[in-house]
């Protein structure tokens, strides 16, 4: 009996040529199937990769007037009383340099998103033991405690400096997900409380 080489199947013809028109067409099958895969699951992933973006802008947002507003409660309250000025106009001085601190403090933000009043004009309230100083979406309140002595500088009351910031959202899907202002905008809010020297 004649031995076979191992390369050589019993079946195969010599000179035969194997059908390559069905490994093509074989091949060009799968290759449609993984286009059609890949586009399934890109959409999805863009979505997704977009959302992580809107979010670190939206942090770094919130991390930013959140350093902003302390800088400004800061300045606030290392404000030297002016003893030729009145005790409203000495306020008003105050919270003008908590307001350019805040804005000097955006870094990165745009300083035409917060609505600021035009000029250094103040909307106050008077309550009991507080003031209210509103100058669009910058609020400053002072605070007396009830174990504190009033005084004209208003030493050992409580500043709170409080900004929104309007932030847009580039991705429709999150926006939809997220609460937003009458412009369409989502707003982040901060505030620090200091305590006046």
């Amino acid at each position: 009996m004649p031995r076979l080489s191992p390369l050589r199947s019993p079946l195969a013809r010599p000179g035969a040529q194997p059908r390559r028109g069905r490994i093509l067409r074989v091949g060009r099958r799968e290759e449609g199937q993984s286009l059609v895969e890949f586009a399934l699951i890109l959409t999805p992933l863009l979505f997704l990769l977009l959302g992580i973006v809107q979010f670190g802008f939206i942090f770094q947002a919130y991390v930013t007037m959140s350093a902003a507003v302390r800088e400004a409660s800061r300045d606030a309250t290392v404000y030297v009383y002016d003893t030729t000025l009145t005790r409203a106009q000495n306020d008003t001085a105050r919270n003008n340099i908590a307001k350019s601190t805040l804005l000097a403090a955006f870094n990165g933000l745009t300083k035409t998103t917060p609505n600021f009043v035009n000029g250094s004009s103040w909307t106050t309230t008077t309550g009991t033991g507080t003031v209210t100083s509103t100058n669009g979406d910058m609020i400053v309140t002072y605070a007396l405690p009830s174990t504190v002595t009033d005084s004209d500088p208003r030493t050992s009351w409580r500043i709170t400096v409080t900004a929104s910031y309007h932030m847009d959202i580039i991705v429709p899907v999150i926006g939809n997900l997220l609460p937003k202002d009458a412009n369409g905008r989502f707003v982040i809010p901060a505030a620090a409380t200091m305590v006046i020297n």
